[in-house]
């Protein structure tokens, strides 16, 4: 990845590392809270102090049209994708989670092709390979599933994909970091009415580690992360933007090892080996296929 610049290399070590360990926490969070309320207090709160740190720089507000185009990108992506993988988080196991986030980088690569942007032959072949690893990778665990689960999870696949395209091929947002703020307050905005309407109300006394669950959910997943991802889908090609859906679970499986004494079975670890080459490949095309926007 040495071809990379700097800023493309740091927003996709950001989006692999801290979005690997997000499954983890929103698993802590939701001990406490509600999936919608979740999902939006955290988005909310990051895109609060991501406006207000932009404010105090001197950054202008955005125009009707941008914060329309905010509100539009951030209830699907968070609103939809976001919230119902909250959702689809309590009916089905992680394993099964883990195949279908899977799928998203083809069906961005589907997405984005309708409009023009068609990947290479190597990256569609790496995103073959990916999607192979990763199901690889979950096989040892349990594929248990309710029908809620599988329709709340193929829903924010399909709402988290079209939001991407359209950020990066149909709708412009604020300059900068204003507009992920913008599309992250509204979007907050939008799941709290939601989790309002559908009468979630908190389940539980909020604990510590729910709390310290939630509050990294805001910093890094949100305010990172997310910011990160934005960026990229506007630097780079789509297939390499979301790798991150082969890598997240590599990391998480990672962790477990370093912190969680859990151990790696021969299975595992081929089947790292053959995510870490498939984002190789996938990255090897971005030099030979520049990306769009």
């Amino acid at each position: 990845m040495r071809h990379l610049p700097r800023r493309v290399l740091f927003a996709l070590f950001t989006v692999y590392i801290v979005w690997g360990s997000t499954y983890f926490a929103i698993r802590v969070a939701l001990s406490s809270f509600p999936p919608l309320l979740l999902m939006g207090t955290r988005f909310l709160m990051a895109g609060a102090l991501l406006y207000s740190w932009k404010k105090t720089h001197g950054a202008a507000n955005p125009t009707i049209s941008e914060w329309r185009a905010a509100g539009l990108i951030g209830i699907l992506m968070l609103g939809g994708g976001m919230g119902l993988t909250a959702v689809g988080q309590q009916y089905i196991s992680s394993g099964l989670t883990a195949v279908f986030i899977a799928c998203s980088p083809m069906i961005l690569s589907f997405c984005t092709g309708f409009f023009g942007d068609w990947p290479n032959k190597r990256e569609w072949l790496g995103i073959l390979i990916g999607f192979g690893g990763a199901i690889l990778l979950a096989a040892g665990g349990e594929f248990s599933a309710q029908p809620l689960g599988i329709a709340a999870l193929l829903g924010a696949i399909i709402c988290w994909n079209i939001g991407s395209v359209l950020s990066q091929k149909k709708l412009t947002l604020a300059p900068g970091a204003m507009g992920f703020a913008s599309e992250m307050l509204l979007g907050g905005v939008f799941l709290i009415v939601l989790a309002i309407c559908t009468g979630e109300n908190l389940k539980a006394p909020i604990t510590l580690p729910a709390l310290t669950a939630w509050a990294y959910l805001v910093v890094a997943g949100s305010l990172l992360a997310f910011t990160a991802y934005m960026f990229l889908l506007s630097k780079v090609s789509s297939a390499l933007a979301s790798s991150y859906a082969y890598v997240n679970p590599l990391i998480a499986v990672t962790l477990g090892v370093l912190f969680g004494g859990e151990s790696l079975s021969m299975r595992e670890i081929i089947a790292m080996a053959i995510i870490l080459s498939s984002v190789a490949l996938i990255t090897i095309s971005h030099t030979a296929k520049p990306a769009s926007g």
